[in-house]
């Protein structure tokens, strides 16, 4: 009979894999040993491994260099990387290591390209596509920094009125895109994205504000998916309806000659996750390729704005099972050290599922559990895996410590909980470690930010 909790994973997931591995019955995540971490820095933590964001990124390069190659496509292609899954610095300046461009999305966007070109970590050449609903705040920034010399900066038009405020402040020649208002999914509240302009009147404007502006030149269709870049018959539909705008724009629109289909790459939510990445990259530029073709109109340059799987498969939060409480025959609640409502949000928010694993005792015999965090809130608990409709972990224990974390965690998470604000239950902000590795190949830490304590709450608050 099969008792061990490491039995358990062998039995019914893909294990070792890339990322995760066991060693002396702890857990390695990208060779980190987890529980020496721990002993260092303490729990709740939060860890930032900033190679896995190169890493990702060249995997994205590689795949379309292949899918180009191999369908014999003439353009170009850019990754850009999408900052709202994560602006902070740590990030960004890993992510510039790869020759990439930035996608933005509000004002305070351009605050953070200005700091790294003040800081040198980015020319006036930096390519920045300019997304989302722009207030004149974000308008006025877009303008001041293209009238600096920062040229390739290309606003994507949400709506009508943007054009004319851009038209009023910007002194030179500057490049637009316009995004396309995509249909969402039946299943969806809305029929209609909020963001961007209708199929049907892209052709229009054009024609009547664009085609003979003095300064602007149209030369991207901005196209994204809310629900991702997945093969079913939607993405498929709503793509090709991209592609017929950008068929008939380009035949009177010569100067077009980009077209960016947004984010929606998927990250691994469980060790059997199953998604074969080339195949869709090389499909996506099979068919964009295909339609140019049959239209008879140049093939565009591809850009993509991959935010979660730039930056999402490099985090991990860290718990410890501090306590056990049993509240009938069936239910036993392992309450961790922190909450999942403040530091996993998205777990709370949408139902998100992340990778879970203890980081220790995979020898000890195990049990079906589910989490609780320490909030006085109903729903501050995490009760399923993405693989199995449980969750089962070692055995809890008054005398062993057990240690759990979940991981590729690094997207959205501390913007959407507020990052060293005020929390629910006034949960504080856990310590947060970079973990990076030098020219040897060994392991480097640093904490980016320690924990909140209760002074720090305090002073928000205005008690001191």
């Amino acid at each position: 009979m099969k008792i061990k909790y490491s039995e358990l994973i062998d039995q019914t997931l893909y294990f070792p894999t890339e990322e995760f591995n066991v060693s002396e019955n702890n857990l390695l995540f990208h060779d980190i040993p987890l529980m020496e971490v721990v002993e260092k820095f303490g729990t709740p933590l939060k860890i930032s491994y900033l190679p896995r964001i190169s890493q990702n990124i060249q995997k994205a390069k590689s795949w379309f260099k292949e899918a180009f190659e191999k369908t014999e496509y003439k353009k170009n292609y850019t990754y850009c990387y999408c900052t709202k899954s994560s602006h902070f610095k740590f990030v960004l300046e890993e992510a510039l290591k790869n020759d990439i461009s930035i996608e933005t999305s509000s004002a305070y966007d351009m605050d953070i390209v200005k700091s790294l070109y003040e800081n040198g970590k980015v020319d006036k050449n930096i390519e920045v596509i300019c997304n989302g609903f722009k207030t004149d705040d974000y308008l006025a920034k877009i303008s001041e920094m293209i009238n600096s010399g920062f040229e390739n900066i290309t606003p994507i038009l949400d709506n009508y009125r943007e054009l004319d405020k851009l038209t009023e402040s910007i002194d030179t020649t500057f490049d637009i895109g316009i995004r396309i208002a995509s249909e969402e999914e039946p299943k969806f509240e809305f029929y209609t994205s909020r963001l961007g302009i209708g199929y049907k009147d892209i052709i229009p404007y054009y024609s009547q504000k664009i085609a003979e502006h003095p300064n602007a030149r149209l030369k991207m269709l901005h196209f994204f998916i809310n629900t991702g870049i997945k093969d079913t018959a939607y993405y498929w539909n709503e793509l090709y309806k991209c592609l017929r705008v950008y068929a008939r724009l380009k035949k009177i629109a010569p100067e077009v000659d980009s077209l960016n289909i947004g984010g929606g790459f998927p990250i691994k939510t469980s060790l059997n996750f199953d998604y074969d990445y080339q195949y869709m990259v090389e499909e996506i530029v099979s068919q964009i390729k295909k339609f140019c073709e049959e239209e008879g109109v140049e093939e565009p340059n591809i850009y993509t704005e991959f935010g979660s799987f730039t930056v999402g498969e490099s985090g991990a939060n860290i718990y410890k099972i501090i306590s056990q409480k049993r509240q009938n025959d069936r239910e036993k609640w392992n309450m961790i050290d922190s909450s999942f409502m403040t530091t996993l949000p998205d777990t709370w928010a949408i139902s998100r599922h992340f990778i879970m694993l203890p980081l220790n005792r995979w020898e000890d015999t195990y049990e079906r559990v589910f989490l609780g965090g320490l909030t006085c809130d109903s729903d501050d608990y995490y009760n399923s895996e993405q693989h199995t409709n449980a969750i089962y972990l070692p055995v809890f224990s008054d005398t062993k410590p057990l240690y759990i974390g979940f991981f590729h965690t690094g997207a959205y998470q501390e913007t959407i909980s507020g990052f060293g604000g005020i929390h629910h239950c006034l949960m504080p902000q856990p310590r947060h470690v970079l973990i990076q590795k030098d020219e040897n190949g060994e392991l480097q830490y640093e904490i980016f930010r320690e924990k909140q304590e209760p002074e720090d709450v305090l002073k928000i608050l205005g008690y001191k």
